[in-house]
């Protein structure tokens, strides 16, 4: 024993020394072998300590990883940049949500810090603060040029400018105001700059405007005022570098964190998925792209039932399988995707060059995609670059390229991520990750001449990069020859060339003929980058999309149709037409770019097209086009693919969702009765899918349709697809049907959303002929059924039975549960229990039904009217404590069973409610699990924030939004059924402070039990 304490106390003394050497000395960058299992040996003070902070990570081979600067210098950091200099700039967020924290905000504000390393060691020696106001809490954007900043933080974008070159800002600008998303990083993000010259920004779908510096609405470059009601959900926008110019170049995004942009001018980006589904994602952005977050028509979320929904949750997320959606080039599975950039360096190994680096601060990791050429898309495959193997504590939420070619990180660092939680609020690092990490060497910049801003031009930073392409364009007399001359230097750097292009576009007219000779490069992403520039530069592009429109590169010819979106004309005909038959199967990013280029010209198009076909669309591609096409001259060929007896049922469900998605309703409504009139094999369920498409007036006024709709209740009675035809057409003469399978199954989905579909249509007298004049059962069957609903009838029908003494007390009891299985029911208990209404036999069963309630103020306030309101929560040892205990990871399971899966699914077992949770260990350590059970309030994560509903007929309920939109919303509950409201319907809606998670849950369990829940969720893991 004796040994063993000395050779563990001396492994910690040499790790100390190693360590400490890392600090003070040439660094040891790498901990290998042995050391690596030390850091389990560590305390947890020591594990949190910037010390030891390289003992947690893993870096990629052939690479180093050091400490360029952590706390106390820096705190919190959400973004970086770096600029010419070689210099560090950093926003912290120390006053983010000081209500959740508990800590008081620095009145101060948050800073922006320059860090800074002036003798080449890797690591910083010089901290400046460029900027520090009380307006500044928690930015989350920032870029950097010159002598100029961009900070980005709801509602404000500033431009912070040095004028006197003493690193402090003296003027502060507002540029964008208005932006929703306040202390919430779903709002604006960072700039970035494109190689045209021009920024990129995203908006996450919180910020849900964007003004002027005076309030005032903005308008696009076409004078259109950029409307959030047109764009769907989170936006990625393009503008001049002072600000005009705006374009909204993609929506539909649910959080996407900033877009990073190569030399060719392709767009990527990471979005984030509602938490706990798997469904983080990269995109490759096409100009004018929709991306699916939620639903192009109706704007209901992915949980809304669809023709044709994608087979798992990760892909169903994104509306994948509607026409119209553009793919996702990658997913990525869970996460918390933050910084990303293009590294266009050439430090890194081979594997890193001309390929993206994203952090990822759910998984604890900053990765690379290794993007390869698909057709007219893109595939990728994953490289992990650094990882917090050991530490869960690395959070990376930002990357950055250096002048010499290295990468920054910054570390957020803390024990949670995700629904604005903050365990920790003093700690914070920034990493280097070089070959030779201990050399850090800046090269001078001379953008004074032609020469020495051509030199710049070459470099991997993005600031140095643009401070040389402003330099180039503002010289145009010294700049075109040796632009010029690297252009046509076909051995060069293509992506040299491409800046090189960039850059002329801006200054040679459109009839240079090195316009021609480049949309003739031999290489198709110089091809590309022409393009694009000539759709932002110049006007008369009709020729160069005719000829480039028989391109031999498909990525080229989805090039072209992007380029026609929004125009018209016999060369865009020509162009649109061309391109089209140059489509093959299975291309979705082609037949996206078809779709977009066509927008508002479609039936033009379609036309032009079927008659290059000869009308042929007995071929994949045909059929593609069909299905992504919006025109009433397409719908009499939608209903006969969708009516094919030919093809599988199953390979026909994308024509019918495409009806949605036409116009003309007449003509659909015609259209689909046929597909009905068929005698194929399982017409039963066409008919049901047509009459799903079906405009529910049209289906009353006609006969036909009604004796199918009736046929087809009959066949699904029972069924949850019996409630969604119910729920569609709303036909009273199934009340009685309604009130039996209520009745049948009071306590699943089906049976309640049968029971307040029955109120719904007026079919409440069923429930109290019910209750008057059947036997128990099904008296007890009609309290259950009607126990979510909570509306003045149904809490009637309950109370009056509760308080009629001749009834039979367990009835009575059963009531009172009926009573509490709504919020407002809630409130009318707890009113009931104060007044004394409830006889003592009564007393019981209210404040065990309100003991289950997510409202801790009902809990608690009911508890004391029973055993004199005595306390049961139980004290548990302090959390650094529990966190080294091991715990049993089946009786784990079985505890998460008994208390979690109610509302969570961990492997699709439980119920889809919270957050689903089957790589929650990947997410969050156990000190954030244990956070996470003691305050479930202080970090609710994004989607699954719970409201207060109250319907002008006085019913109050709460629940999650599923989906809210202008004329209807659907609301979840515990247990994970839903109910649909129209919203002529509803008198107010109100965000909880408070989560939907029952808190207290870590009262109601022993220590030991605890610890074993809190072991099995760090099992769980991709």
């Amino acid at each position: 024993m004796a040994r063993s304490l000395f050779l563990y106390t001396l492994s910690l003394v040499l790790l100390t020394l190693f360590l400490t050497a890392s600090q003070n000395s040439r660094p040891v960058w790498v901990l290998k072998g042995g050391a690596d299992t030390l850091y389990d040996r560590l305390s947890e003070e020591q594990k949190r300590s910037p010390r030891f902070a390289l003992a947690g990570l893993s870096v990629s081979p052939g690479l180093q990883v050091s400490l360029f600067a952590a706390e106390p210098v820096v705190a919190n950091p959400t973004v970086i940049d770096i600029d010419h200099r070689g210099r560090v700039w950093v926003c912290e967020a120390n006053n983010y949500r000081p209500a959740i924290t508990g800590r008081k905000a620095d009145p101060r504000g948050d800073r922006v810090l320059i860090l800074e390393d002036t003798d080449g060691d890797g690591r910083f020696n010089k901290s400046t603060v460029f900027y520090q106001d009380p307006e500044l809490n928690a930015p989350i954007g920032l870029w950097v040029a010159g002598n100029k900043a961009i900070v980005s933080q709801s509602p404000y974008v500033w431009l912070l400018t040095d004028t006197d070159g003493d690193d402090k800002a003296d003027k502060k600008e507002i540029i964008f105001s208005g932006i929703e998303g306040e202390q919430h990083d779903h709002g604006i993000h960072s700039f970035v700059m494109g190689p045209d010259g021009k920024f990129y920004f995203a908006v996450g779908n919180e910020g849900k405007q964007l003004l002027g510096k005076n309030g005032e609405p903005l308008k696009d470059k076409n004078g259109q005022v950029i409307d959030f009601k047109k764009y769907k959900q989170g936006l990625v926008i393009r503008c001049d570098e002072d600000f005009s110019n705006l374009e909204v170049i993609g929506h539909n995004f649910r959080n996407n964190y900033e877009p990073a942009i190569d030399s060719y001018g392709n767009i990527f980006q990471s979005d984030n998925d509602d938490d706990g589904n798997r469904g983080v994602r990269i995109n490759f952005v096409m100009e004018n792209g929709n991306y699916g977050y939620t639903d192009e028509l109706t704007g209901t979320g992915w949980r809304v039932k669809r023709t044709n929904q994608e087979d798992s949750i990760p892909f169903r997320h994104w509306h994948l399988n509607d026409p119209g959606v553009v793919p996702n080039l990658l997913q990525t599975g869970a996460g918390s995707p933050t910084g990303l950039i293009f590294y266009e360096g050439d430090l890194l190994p081979e594997i890193y060059r001309n390929q993206m680096i994203h952090c990822d601060a759910g998984p604890n990791v900053v990765r690379s995609y290794s993007v390869s050429k698909s057709g007219a898309g893109y595939t990728a495959s994953i490289h992990n670059l650094l990882q917090g193997t050991k530490d869960q504590w690395f959070r990376p939420s930002d990357v950055a390229a250096a002048p010499d070619g290295s990468v920054f990180v910054s570390d957020w660092y803390d024990p949670g991520v995700g629904g604005h939680q903050m365990g920790d609020t003093t700690r914070g690092r920034i990493y280097r990750i070089a070959p030779d990490a201990a050399l850090y060497k800046i090269p001078a910049f001379d953008f004074s001449t032609a020469a020495g801003a051509m030199k710049a031009l070459e470099n991997p930073n993005p600031s140095v990069r643009h401070m040389a392409f402003k330099a180039l364009r503002g010289k145009p007399g010294q700049a075109v020859s040796p632009l010029t001359k690297l252009f046509n230097d076909r051995a060069a750097n293509p992506r040299l060339r491409a800046r090189a292009f960039w850059i002329l576009s801006g200054i040679i007219p459109s009839s240079d003929p090195l316009w021609k000779k480049a949309a003739g490069d031999p290489n198709p992403d110089i091809r590309i980058t022409v393009l694009r520039a000539a759709r932002q530069v110049r006007t008369d592009n009709g020729a160069l999309w005719v000829k480039m429109a028989s391109d031999t590169d498909p990525q080229v010819r989805r090039e072209v149709a992007l380029s026609l979106s929004g125009k018209k004309g016999a060369e865009v005909t020509d162009a649109w037409v061309k391109t089209a038959n140059g489509y093959r199967a299975g291309d979705r990013w082609y037949l996206e770019a078809l779709g977009i280029g066509a927008e508002n010209n479609w039936d033009d198009l379609f036309e032009a097209w079927k008659a290059s076909v000869k009308g042929n669309i007995n071929t994949p591609e045909a059929r593609d086009i069909i299905w992504r096409s919006r025109t009433v001259r397409a719908v009499p060929l939608l209903a006969q693919l969708a009516g094919d007896p030919a093809a599988p049922l199953k390979d026909r469900l994308r024509y019918f969702r495409a009806f949605d998605f036409n116009p003309g309703g007449h003509e659909k409504s015609e259209a689909l009765m046929s597909v009905m009139k068929g005698n194929s094999p399982g017409q039963q369920e066409i008919n049901q899918l047509a009459l799903t498409h079906l405009d529910p007036e049209y289906v009353r006024r006609n006969q036909a349709a009604m004796t199918a709709l009736q046929q087809l209740l009959d066949a699904e009675y029972g069924t949850e697809n019996y409630i969604e035809v119910v729920k569609r057409f709303e036909p009273a003469g199934e009340n009685r049907r309604l009130l039996e399978l209520a009745l049948s199954k009071p306590y699943d989905a089906t049976g309640r959303a049968a029971a307040a579909q029955l109120v719904k249509q007026d079919g409440t007298g069923l429930f109290l002929k019910t209750l008057r004049d059947s036997d128990a059962g099904r008296q007890t069957a009609a309290l259950g059924a009607i126990s979510r609903i909570g509306s003045d009838a149904t809490l009637g029908l309950a109370t009056a039975v509760a308080l009629d003494e001749s009834q039979p007390l367990a009835l009575r009891r059963s009531a009172v549960r009926s009573i509490a299985g709504s919020s407002k029911g809630e409130d009318l208990l707890l009113e009931y229990l104060k007044t004394g209404k409830l006889t003592d036999e009564l007393r019981a069963a209210a404040v065990q039904s309100l003991s289950n309630t997510w409202r801790k103020s009902v809990r608690k306030e009911a508890a004391a009217y029973l055993d004199g309101g005595k306390s049961t929560a139980q004290k548990h040892p302090p959390v650094k404590e529990l966190i080294a205990r091991k715990g049993n990871t089946q009786n784990g399971k079985a505890l998460f069973t008994q208390y979690c899966s109610v509302c969570h699914q961990v492997k699709s077992q439980g119920t889809d409610f919270g957050p689903a949770l089957s790589e929650i260990g990947d997410k969050l350590p156990k000190e954030g699990q244990y956070l996470a059970i003691y305050y479930p309030s202080a970090g609710i994560s994004f989607g699954y924030e719970g409201y207060e509903v109250r319907l002008k007929n006085g019913t109050e309920t709460a629940g999650i939004i599923v989906s809210k939109t202008e004329t209807d919303l659907i609301l979840k509950f515990p247990g994970g059924s839903t109910q649909d409201y129209k919203m002529s319907d509803v008198a107010s809606i109100r965000q909880m402070d408070e989560s939907m998670m029952t808190p207290g849950l870590h009262e109601a369990l022993s220590t030991e039990e605890l610890v074993d829940l809190v072991e099995f969720l760090t099992t769980l893991k991709k």
